[in-house]
């Protein structure tokens, strides 16, 4: 997929009104020259969803959530970036770059797109026709309404229904082998890969059914379920069954229910749990854990209780931490033996699975009840061994609350890191000659420059590199330089997207938290305070430079050359 030029989205975005975006989805109140509501992204009381005009920037206190239009798109309205640019540009009437839209429009991939919908539509009429899938359907309780809703088919028996019905001519059959609809035998023969099975379409983010997975009808005959292979449309790794159902059910997804099988997800939207996902024959990857806490706050994973569902119950667990971001949650429930939710559901009723999931267990519990299983906690050894299981990772987890009580649950059971706590940069705090107490202490010139920054952009333009002051030793001078650097080469980006180009980046959360605090002035008084602060870096670099030559002067090691820089330096230094 082309890259859409940065030129183009930065300018998207200065022409983008950020307020009117999210207003018409959030209702925004204004405190100030900033807006405010209550989160979109996470259940709160009171408000600490910001948005401010000038920055072209939201930001939530509570959750962290934060960003671009492009991004408020993409998080609220779940649209996949291409279609968050689209949306955007559609707005303000103006096309995405043509190459761009031709790059990405490849006619290789829509071939195979419908190549697949053809068979989808294929295997459906097929099921109208065929009396014994129907009764298969019928009795698993599945009715019309589901079996429109997630386009079941049928793949009638025999080795070349499919292949007789689209496979016209050598490129279709080309499209529909690389789309993974055949199969090839020793001795070179293609034939269709589902053969009387019920068919369910995986369908991607877009609603374009992508791949398939197929369920025998008869309860002895195996595989029980034979899915797609790895295409270029489908990787089993980052697609969820039935996510598209959901967002189709809900504009706000409140929860999700991961469970393993298609007739699950179909069982569970029958009897009213329509937020039913299914990870499609492996293990939750880390891009279904991103997927899964993209679109709901809370996660449920269920799973059978045997050792093969604690093992992908703890695949899981390994996929979700690293983004259990604060608000978010994930829960585990295990089923008894021999039971499917499909069965659960079937046999109890909504109100007995709805009484299985209240059962389940959170992640916290369950990874300390996991690692603890075969310790002795009554023993210093064992308390030791849970410690070295834990650290590496509770150390994967966002930094944040959640986090801090993770380390906090370890201590108590453990009693590690109860006597020290870790070191800490601290900067002594300045006593007011008023005698009223302790005074916050004075932001570093660098710190202020990168906030001017982030507060006005386009600040960078009234500095041209080579930087003065680039080989001053001071902390959070070389993000200073990226972030002039950023400025120059783009010089329409805003706030949001300057600090989204760090996403990665250790720098990220900083720059984050610098942005959502006010400043004041104005226009003319940031750039006047810019030009100062720069000026003094300059000076700082300047005597740094002149420390070091009469160091050296000293040291009897200062050349001719070294003192001749040495007294423009101090004469400079004397100017002013």
């Amino acid at each position: 997929m082309a890259r859409i030029p940065d030129a183009f989205i930065d300018d998207l975005l200065a022409r983008t009104d950020l307020v009117e975006v999210i207003g018409t989805r959030v209702p925004l109140k204004r405190q100030g020259k900033e807006y405010s509501a209550r989160c979109p992204f996470h259940d709160e009381r009171s408000p600490s969803f910001t948005v401010s005009p000038v920055k072209q920037f939201y930001h939530c206190f509570g959750c962290g959530a934060h960003g671009t239009a492009i991004s408020f798109l993409m998080n609220y309205d779940r649209l996949e970036f291409l279609d968050a640019i689209e949306e955007l540009a559609k707005r303000i009437g103006v096309e995405v770059p043509r190459d761009t839209h031709q790059r990405n429009a490849n006619p290789e991939s829509q071939d195979l797109y419908s190549a697949v919908d053809a068979a989808a539509k294929f295997f459906q009429k097929q099921l109208v026709g065929s009396t014994k899938a129907q009764a298969y359907l019928d009795r698993r309780g599945i009715g019309a309404e589901a079996r429109q809703r997630f386009s079941i088919g049928y793949a009638p028996d025999g080795f070349t229904a499919l292949r007789d019905a689209l496979g016209s001519d050598p490129r279709r059959l080309g499209l529909l082998e690389r789309a993974g609809l055949f199969s090839k035998n020793e001795a070179g023969r293609v034939y269709d890969k589902f053969r009387d099975r019920v068919m369910f379409p995986i369908f991607d983010r877009r609603g374009r059914p992508i791949a398939f997975g197929g369920r025998v009808l008869e309860k002895d005959a195996s595989p029980k379920y034979l899915n797609s292979p790895e295409t270029p449309l489908f990787h089993k790794g980052r697609e969820l069954y039935g996510l598209w159902q959901v967002r189709q059910a809900h504009n706000r997804i409140e929860r999700l229910i991961v469970v393993e099988g298609y007739m699950d997800v179909v069982a569970l939207f029958e009897h009213g749990f329509d937020t039913a996902v299914a990870t499609l024959g492996t293990a939750t990857t880390p891009e279904h854990a991103e997927l899964l806490f993209r679109n709901a706050p809370d996660v449920y994973f269920c799973f059978d209780g045997d050792r093969a569902g604690r093992a992908a119950a703890w695949k899981a667990v390994e996929s979700v931490l690293p983004r259990m971001k604060d608000g978010r949650q994930a829960f585990f429930l295990f089923l008894p033996d021999g039971e499917d939710p499909d069965s659960v559901v079937r046999k109890d009723g909504a109100p007995g699975f709805e009484a299985h999931l209240k059962m389940a267990t959170p992640l916290s519990q369950f990874l300390f009840d996991s690692l603890s299983a075969d310790v002795n906690l009554a023993t210093l050894e064992g308390k030791g061994r849970l410690a070295e299981r834990a650290k590496p990772l509770l150390a994967q987890i966002p930094d944040g609350a959640f986090a801090d009580l993770m380390q906090q649950r370890l201590t108590e059971l453990t009693g590690v890191g109860a006597r020290t706590a870790p070191p800490q940069t601290h900067v002594p705090a300045q006593r007011a000659h008023s005698g009223r107490g302790v005074q916050t202490p004075k932001p570093s010139l660098v710190r202020s420059a990168i906030g001017l920054l982030l507060l006005q952009p386009a600040l960078a333009l009234e500095v041209q590199p080579p930087f003065a002051f680039a080989a001053l030793r001071q902390p959070g001078v070389p993000l200073l330089l990226d972030l002039l650097q950023v400025v120059i080469e783009r010089p329409d980006i805003g706030t949001g997207a300057l600090i989204e180009h760090f996403e990665g980046r250790e720098e990220h959360a900083s720059l984050q938290k610098l942005a959502s605090q006010t400043r004041p002035g104005d226009a003319l008084k940031w750039k006047q305070e810019f030009s100062d602060v720069i000026g003094q870096l300059v000076r700082m670099t300047r005597q740094q430079r002149i420390d070091e030559l009469q160091v050296l002067q000293r040291d009897g090691g200062l050349d001719d050359d070294g003192k001749a820089e040495l007294r423009a330096l101090l004469l400079t230094l004397v100017r002013g």
